[in-house]
């Protein structure tokens, strides 16, 4: 089998020298061209599995030769080598397509680790001919779904922080999932870590680990999450929960790669890719002061919408079979059928809470259905928005919050039905924090 081989671009011979001895250790080939168009020229003539460059070249920026690979040679990883602390530049590379960057001075381990990574995608079959990723998981042919599954493919070869955004239950989760499952780092563990789900006293711990006595409780060192997904990808759910001290501290760790668990004196290095997600306005809450502004860039790099499930509605029935499929199975019965009047029902429906709302309803009907078919009066659907009020309405003193908290009230009700009285459940088909949820209950007085 052919030796994988790599393309350095930079001018400085010492440091083509070091690169070609550390990939030549890495039973890797190698060959130096120290300017942009000698690079084209060698792209166009030969085949290589990577390309390492530097950012200042002879006749022009590393950033061009960036955006001319992702243009000529899509399939090609490059990595950029930035000055120390250019944080800046780094960036623009990872939003114009770069793999991945590594700082001077070089960092032998981690150029190793890069390297790997980026290799393991010469051999991938992650890939159509289009570039379209197989997702079977990732149901339905809407055109908002084959562009999503297309941008999953194209961001798994990446190393650059992803932000996942969209309403709550569209299933920011399962695109994380298939990004990590899609790209070189599909070897390594994914950990995904729910934000708003952890105590803000125990979250640094939880994250980052500690040490043996470092606090009262902690008998024995403990590793964080974040080390847990050592190799792989740490997935941070509903990251707009995340205290503004622990904003600091994930801006460090995006930053530095290092981690310091509690009662460490020095900080460890961490090899993972970060993917985030939230159904909030991170935009919104970096202008109200509640989320950092410089994390927010840092883990925005390239910014995922999931569609709402009422966008793409021609995929529900698709999506209807494929669950009530996976729910026979569970609960050992054999698939139901699912009747025409009961499609109409859920092909019209707008589905305020998304797939996780239309499995919720398909899990109802499938425990009270009759012979083995679902029908429209097995469909529990909760009722369309209201019509629009057109005439002006004169409220009382405090008519307004009494209004405000009888829909409140209501919401949170038959979100508890839907989900069986599971709060955990319930809070995330509502959209907020289990522990929102459970004040808003005592608030209002639900029992």
């Amino acid at each position: 089998m052919a030796k994988a081989t790599v393309l350095i671009v930079d001018d400085e011979p010492d440091l083509c020298e070091l690169l070609a001895i550390t990939l030549g250790r890495m039973g890797l080939e190698s060959r130096a061209v120290h300017d942009i168009a000698a690079a084209k020229a060698a792209v166009r003539d030969g085949r290589f599995d990577l390309c390492l460059t530097d950012m200042q070249l002879p006749d022009g920026n590393g950033l061009d030769l960036v955006d001319w690979l992702q243009t000529h040679l899509p399939d090609l990883p490059v990595a950029v080598i930035t000055a120390h602390g250019n944080v800046e530049s780094a960036v623009r590379a990872l939003k114009l397509g770069a793999f991945d960057f590594v700082s001077k001075p070089l960092d032998l381990t981690d150029l190793r680790k890069l390297v790997a990574q980026a290799i393991k995608l010469s051999g991938t079959d992650i890939g159509t001919e289009t570039g379209v990723i197989v997702a079977p998981r990732l149901l339905g042919q809407s055109v908002a779904m084959e562009e999503l599954r297309e941008l999953i493919g194209r961001v798994a070869r990446s190393q650059a922080p992803v932000h996942i955004s969209g309403e709550s239950g569209t299933g920011k989760e399962l695109v994380a999932q298939l990004i990590h499952e899609s790209g070189p780092r599909r070897d390594g563990p994914f950990v995904p870590v729910n934000c708003g789900a952890i105590p803000t006293e125990l979250m640094e711990s939880e994250l980052f680990g500690h040490k043996r006595g470092s606090f009262t409780g902690a008998v024995a060192d403990k590793k964080g999450l974040v080390q847990v997904a050592e190799g792989g990808t740490l997935f941070l759910d509903e990251v707009a929960d995340l205290p503004l001290h622990m904003q600091v501290k994930l801006l460090r760790l995006i930053q530095e790669r290092t981690v310091r668990p509690i009662g460490e004196q020095r900080e460890v290095p961490v090899d993972v890719r970060i993917l985030s997600a939230t159904h909030k306005d991170l935009g919104a809450l970096v202008a109200d002061g509640r989320f950092r502004e410089d994390l927010y860039y840092r883990i925005n790099v390239i910014d995922i919408k999931v569609p709402p499930l009422r966008a793409r509605l021609e995929d529900v029935p698709e999506l209807a079979r494929s669950i009530l499929a996976r729910l026979a199975r569970r609960s050992r019965v054999a698939a139901p059928e699912l009747a025409p009047d009961a499609m109409r029902v859920l092909a019209t429906y707008h589905f305020p809470g998304n797939v996780r709302e239309l499995e919720n309803i398909l899990e109802r009907a499938l425990t009270l259905c009759a012979d083995g078919r679902i029908t429209a009066a097995d469909i529990a659907v909760r009722p369309g928005p209201a019509p629009a009020v057109t005439t002006p309405v004169e409220l009382s003193d405090g008519a307004l919050d009494e209004q405000v908290a009888h829909i409140e009230r209501e919401a949170i009700v038959k979100a508890l039905e839907q989900t069986r009285y599971n709060k955990t459940a319930a809070a995330k088909l509502l959209g907020i924090t289990f522990r929102a949820l459970r004040y808003r209950i005592k608030k209002l007085g639900i029992e």
